[in-house]
């Protein structure tokens, strides 16, 4: 026991717990490096003691492999392959059409070709119903046509043209000379 003892000081890496078996065995191997040397280069001589021996490049699955045979007659008939390969074929060709559709043509046809220039189209000008003057008549709009629910507009003197100038709002009641009535008092 004594000498185990001095073997297992003189050891570079000390004995783990429940391992002293493993320590036994590769006591030999560790006295001749130091700590450093160990980390750097690992345990020489644990797997093999040739140092000139090469590393095997077959491993043992590949050296007792053995490739299946084929039993030297025909598994499938001819129809069941020609089948199959039909139905691969279609299934090619299928997924071919979906993945890549056909380009469409181009229109080059332009909107007056296609909207104004059909045959059959006549132009007309439709008749006047009323006599227009685009410089003195007022537009009608979404605000002439509703200018009596406007909040905050003065009172629509003449119906024709309510949005033209008016000064009623700063005029003194007493001043207005055009009305017949004056407003009464709130």
């Amino acid at each position: 026991m004594a000498e185990q003892t001095n073997t297992a000081h003189s050891k570079v890496g000390s004995c783990m717990l429940r391992n002293w078996a493993e320590e036994r065995a590769v006591a030999a191997l560790d006295t001749l490096e130091t700590r450093s040397q160990i980390r750097k280069y690992g345990h020489r001589g644990i797997l093999t003691t040739d140092w000139e021996s090469k590393m095997e490049s077959v491993t043992t699955l590949k050296a007792t492999y053995v490739p299946p045979k084929s039993p030297g007659m025909r598994l499938r008939g001819i129809r069941g392959e020609l089948l199959e390969k039909q139905i691969a074929e279609m299934i090619r060709e299928k997924v071919h059409a979906e993945l890549n559709p056909p380009i469409p043509e181009t229109d080059f046809c332009s909107t007056t070709q296609k909207d104004f220039c059909v045959e059959g189209f006549v132009p007309f000008t439709p008749e006047t119903t009323q006599v227009h003057d685009y410089k003195t008549d007022q537009a009608v709009t979404f605000w002439s046509d509703n200018c009596q629910r406007i909040q905050g507009v003065t009172g629509v003197q003449n119906p024709e043209a309510p949005f033209r100038k008016s000064a009623l709002f700063s005029t003194p009641i007493s001043e207005r000379l055009d009305e017949i009535e004056l407003p009464p008092d709130n």
